[in-house]
């Protein structure tokens, strides 16, 4: 046994929407052994792993109950002790890679700082190491002299987890590793970090929402719900029989990866893309480098009451299409034509009649809404701004609110005081309040727990077919893109590779690129079975 919980219990400070973080947790890790802490948001899970570090924030305190790693009771500890007990005998990934590394110094010095930190050995050794961890993350020593920022968010993952193993750690924590990732580069991740869990003979203890990764990479599971400890086991058997509600709401929110709706009936379509191009010049305007296509001859049909999925990894243009169709970014070549308008080209003061009827929900519900404004005032601000009454539009939003399952108090409040959940479905509300015709949804739900995440679909889902919008739906995630979309089109680099309904996308998928999208949905194996 490496670890042995008992009644861990965490007190948060006064003031906080509960008085226990952690509320009387026990579980063991053994040793060449992955446990999966499973939960939603608030649930406790990275508490619970910062405790095993000590590493809780200031305010946040172990009021009761044991961690004992390897006989050693953590929780008793003086700093010192737990320095040294940290990188040697167990290491974290945490979830932000960006926030965890430092933005002014390279990779290199990172790493080798670690090393050196712990071990009498000389720069020039630690960074010969630090270039040894790197290759075996399959990545270029190169990267050595990189700064974060200029790291892709897989490259700056496999950073972190070279720097977590460069003390050969007993006990590795990984606290949401892929959550932000495409989910290919999750897969590869994933994949890695099992492999190298095998190779030394270490224990895991990996921190997710998603129950389709626990069933790729845990021997067992414990799901949290405020605070506290609902269901443990092996994965086994609590996948396959799940005792707890909590545990079975979990499991049935996770998307399955199989494909719902059928194709609509041809219609004429109210926006249609034809060989649509944007370029993008590497290195800033001044730079002689030469130009990527991030959007590289696009055509696309969508008609009203369609939900049309564009599928792809991070960089394969979703996001710069999106932006074209509804014009924050004006394209270099091609034509869109909006309800028999071309737009590609218009100029602002002929655009902004069109603008209202064409609306985005943005991917950051935390970053999307002014922070400094009540939901009121960010709700009608669309309206006014095209001059209609204030009495109107407040009531129109306390109406659209409602239609979005929220109440109508809600005007009065801010976005702080609301969940990320919550804030998504009042971006939905914002975009719905000029009554459009078109809804870009870019990313909606790739930030959110997935029972949060089935109700956002849900609702998305039931808006468009009340409201007969055609919408265009951005996702890296095939599952989700299975369950809310008539047909998908799947870009790499700024191409379509490949288009059609979804239920024959997912059957008989024709380009190797969709092929690989399917093979890294994780837990679709399981999922089948």
């Amino acid at each position: 046994m490496l670890v042995s919980m008992q009644g861990l219990t965490v007190a948060l400070p006064s003031g906080a929407d509960r008085s226990l973080a952690v509320d009387k947790v026990s579980f063991e890790i053994d040793a060449n052994e992955i446990v999966c802490i499973v939960g939603e948001s608030g649930s406790g899970k990275s508490v619970t792993a910062h405790a095993i570090m000590g590493l809780l924030p200031r305010g946040v305190t172990a009021t009761g109950g044991s961690i004992l790693f390897d006989g050693v009771d953590i929780l008793r500890q003086p700093p010192e002790a737990l320095r040294k007990m940290r990188g040697c005998d167990m290491a974290m990934i945490f979830q932000d890679p960006m926030a965890a590394l430092n933005p002014v110094v390279t990779i290199g010095r990172q790493i080798a700082e670690q090393i050196c930190a712990h071990r009498a050995i000389s720069q020039g050794r630690a960074l010969k190491q630090a270039a040894e961890l790197l290759g075996r993350m399959g990545l270029p020593a190169a990267l050595l002299k990189s700064f974060p920022h200029q790291l892709s968010g897989g490259q700056r993952q496999r950073v972190m987890i070279a720097m977590a193993l460069s003390l050969s750690p007993r006990l590795l924590i990984a606290d949401e590793p892929t959550t932000a990732l495409d989910v290919t580069t999750q897969a590869q991740i994933l994949k890695l970090l099992k492999e190298i869990q095998a190779e030394r003979q270490m224990s895991v203890l990996l921190i997710t929402h998603d129950f389709g990764v626990v069933a790729d990479m845990a021997d067992r599971v414990v799901v949290m719900r405020h605070g506290a400890v609902v269901e443990s086991g092996t994965t086994n058997a609590v996948l396959g029989a799940p005792s707890h509600a909590y545990t079975q709401a979990l499991i049935a929110a996770v998307p399955k990866g199989e494909a719902i709706l059928p194709p609509l009936p041809s219609t004429d379509p109210l926006i249609s893309v034809t060989n649509l191009s944007k370029r993008f010049r590497r290195g800033g305007f001044f730079s002689h480098a030469p130009t990527i296509a991030a959007v590289d001859g696009v055509s696309l049909t969508l008609s009203r009451g369609e939900t049309l999925g564009i599928v792809g990894e991070s960089g394969s243009g979703k996001s710069t299409l999106a932006r074209c169709v509804i014009r924050l970014l004006d394209p270099e070549e091609g034509e869109i034509l909006f309800d028999g308008a071309d737009i590609a080209h218009m100029r602002s003061g002929a655009l902004r009649p069109l603008r209202r009827r064409i609306q985005m929900v943005f991917q950051d519900p935390f970053s999307s809404l002014n922070p400094r404004q009540t939901i009121g005032d960010i709700l009608i601000a669309g309206p006014r701004a095209y001059g209609e009454d204030i009495k109107d539009a407040r009531a129109r939003a306390a109406e659209i609110l409602r239609m979005v399952g929220l109440t109508s108090e809600s005007l009065r409040r801010f976005p702080h005081e609301f969940s990320g959940g919550q804030r998504q479905r009042i971006g939905l509300a914002r975009a719905l309040m000029l009554k459009p015709d078109v809804l870009i949804a870019d990313e909606p739900v790739s930030a959110l727990d997935v029972t949060v995440q089935a109700q956002v679909l849900r609702l998305l889902d039931d808006v468009r077919a009340q409201m007969n919008l055609a919408m265009l739906f951005i996702t890296h995630d095939m599952r989700v893109a299975a369950q809310v979309c008539h047909r998908v089109m799947v870009m790499r680099h700024g191409r379509v590779v490949e288009t059609g309904p979804t239920r024959d996308v997912f059957a008989v998928p024709t380009d190797a690129y969709t092929r690989q999208l399917l093979a890294a949905i994780p837990g679709r194996l399981t999922a089948t079975q």
